[in-house]
């Protein structure tokens, strides 16, 4: 039997990080988010910090490369040079491939919707809420000021919306990309694990 494969793709401040944790814990699956970057890292010997950057500093791909220095070759990247942001995505693609073939799991971001989207036994979620309540989140739960909040909150969207954009070339957001939405604004955290555990079901032991 294939995998159990959740990802949770997710809108900044929208909860799909806690949504994912508690729904893997409900469910006893596996849980990838930073596990899933010491991973990456350790394969292909770069900074943890360029991953955790990858997803939500780079507002495009050329700034991305800038500010963390262009072309550098590293690890297994070391005989050939490869853009920075190309060897984030190669490095994390692998470690979510290998992820996937060896155990039930529930994945947070990084594209994983599309590296796997021909696996069978995968369902893609995609979390999502109210612009009024995300930024009460961000606020509240991570610490960022008021006044900062909702340029903090456009910045991170773009950053996720322009890397999923550049390497699976396709609109991130769209609905016909997931399984299902959930809008954490009607459902609150709790409520979309519930809805999602609902339609997935209990996965067999593997």
């Amino acid at each position: 039997m294939e995998n159990l494969i959740i990802t949770i793709s997710r809108e900044f401040g929208s909860g799909g990080r806690q949504v994912g944790e508690k729904l893997a814990e409900k469910l006893g699956l596996a849980f990838y988010d930073r596990a899933l970057i010491n991973l990456a890292s350790i394969k292909s010997g770069l900074d943890p910090h360029i991953f955790e950057q990858a997803e939500e500093e780079a507002t495009s791909k050329f700034l991305f490369n800038m500010a963390i220095g262009g072309y550098v070759s590293t690890g297994i990247f070391s005989q050939v040079s490869v853009p920075i942001c190309d060897q984030v995505f190669f490095a994390q693609s692998k470690a979510i491939e290998e992820i996937a073939e060896q155990k039930n799991c529930v994945i947070i971001g990084r594209c994983a919707n599309y590296i796997l989207r021909d696996r069978p036994g995968l369902v893609r979620v995609f979390v999502y809420g109210d612009a009024k309540d995300r930024l009460h989140r961000i606020t509240r739960e991570y610490g960022i000021p008021e006044e900062k909040a909702e340029s903090r909150l456009t910045q991170v969207d773009r950053g996720r919306r322009n890397y999923y954009e550049h390497y699976a070339n396709e609109e991130w957001g769209t609905l016909k990309l997931y399984d299902l939405a959930v809008n954490t604004s009607f459902t609150g955290i709790d409520g979309a694990v519930k809805v999602i555990s609902a339609m997935v079901g209990q996965p067999s032991e593997v």
